[in-house]
């Protein structure tokens, strides 16, 4: 557009984006006070992940001289930005519904968030336990400390863990922030209200989706693109989807699922002791100590004939 013509055309956009806002208020958010910070709530995981990890995350020259100080900064740090990021989530979730009391959001999230952070050393006791069993289930790695560093499925879990708990003390939002985070930085995509055991390893990671309803017991492996979904969504008379219901499927103690294998729906379980291979689909349970597996594919081996150079290699795929 001209120079001169600008001024009438800009002013007719923000008309029409105005219209916009106010013709459909989805997606927006005017007129309303309260959102959970993205930003707030992954820079107080990484605080998290610098106590629960220390020395692997956040300060690095931590020793028995300096690491009481350290921590105590840390948790100072930890407490106020929890604390006032669970105020707005709390804030948020009343909003929804009417309006927001902040006073009461304040008073409850200084609650929520000294009941967190007690629990913090019952929580690292458990990712330990993660650790171990990451470097127990895997021949290539070669100590803890690489466990800690580079697998992204620890990391993929630890997030899960620490939102978790949040998810349990009924933070809003927030924990599906921290999981949806984890899922960009790894690839596996872990709900925050999923119940996951103790000694969980999930390897490789990527692509692995483990659902809100989904139920792991202790000892169980993972690989990379495994699917713990739903078969189908429920429906009211309305055709709308019933939220709240047992949609993705028990995996008890001691399983292994290998990679891009689907489990599916909410009635399903996948017994003790048991092995599903690679690339199956499940939606039925299998019994305890089952073995599942497709059947091997016919493969084609024939001898490579040589060909001139002036005629083209072809493939048949």
């Amino acid at each position: 557009m001209a120079n001169g013509d600008h001024g009438p055309a800009l002013a007719k956009l923000v008309d029409a984006l105005c219209a916009s806002y106010r013709s459909d208020p989805r997606a927006q958010r005017i007129n309303r006070h309260f959102l959970p910070s993205r930003e707030a709530s992954i820079e107080i995981l990484r605080l998290l992940l610098g106590l629960l990890y220390p020395g692997y995350y956040g300060r690095e020259d931590l020793d028995d001289a300096n690491v009481a100080y350290h921590v105590g900064v840390a948790l100072s740090q930890a407490r106020e930005k929890l604390a006032a990021q669970v105020e707005r989530c709390l804030c948020y979730g009343d909003e929804e519904q009417g309006d927001a009391d902040v006073p009461r959001c304040r008073s409850h999230a200084t609650e929520l968030t000294d009941i967190f952070l007690t629990g913090l050393p019952e929580l690292r006791a458990r990712l330990i336990l993660d650790v171990q069993a990451a470097y127990d289930g895997d021949p290539a790695s070669l100590n803890l400390d690489e466990i800690v560093l580079a697998y992204p499925g620890l990391l993929a879990v630890s997030v899960y863990r620490v939102a978790h708990e949040l998810d349990m003390l009924g933070v809003p939002m927030m924990p599906r922030i921290m999981t949806e985070w984890a899922h960009a930085q790894t690839g596996a995509d872990i709900h925050p209200s999923a119940r996951i055991g103790k000694r969980f390893f999930l390897d490789h990671a990527t692509g692995a989706v483990i659902g809100a309803t989904s139920v792991i017991g202790d000892d169980v492996k993972l690989y990379q693109g495994v699917t713990l979904g739903a078969l189908s969504f429920p429906k009211d008379a309305n055709g709308k989807v019933i939220r709240g219901t047992k949609r993705h499927p028990t995996v008890e103690d001691r399983v292994t699922i290998y990679a891009n294998a689907t489990v599916l729906g909410g009635q399903t379980v996948v017994g003790a002791g048991s092995i599903i291979g690679g690339s199956v689909f499940v939606t039925k349970s299998v019994p305890a100590g089952s073995r599942v597996a497709l059947k091997p594919a016919e493969l084609a081996i024939d001898a490579i004939k040589t060909k001139s150079a002036d005629q083209p290699i072809d493939f048949e795929i």
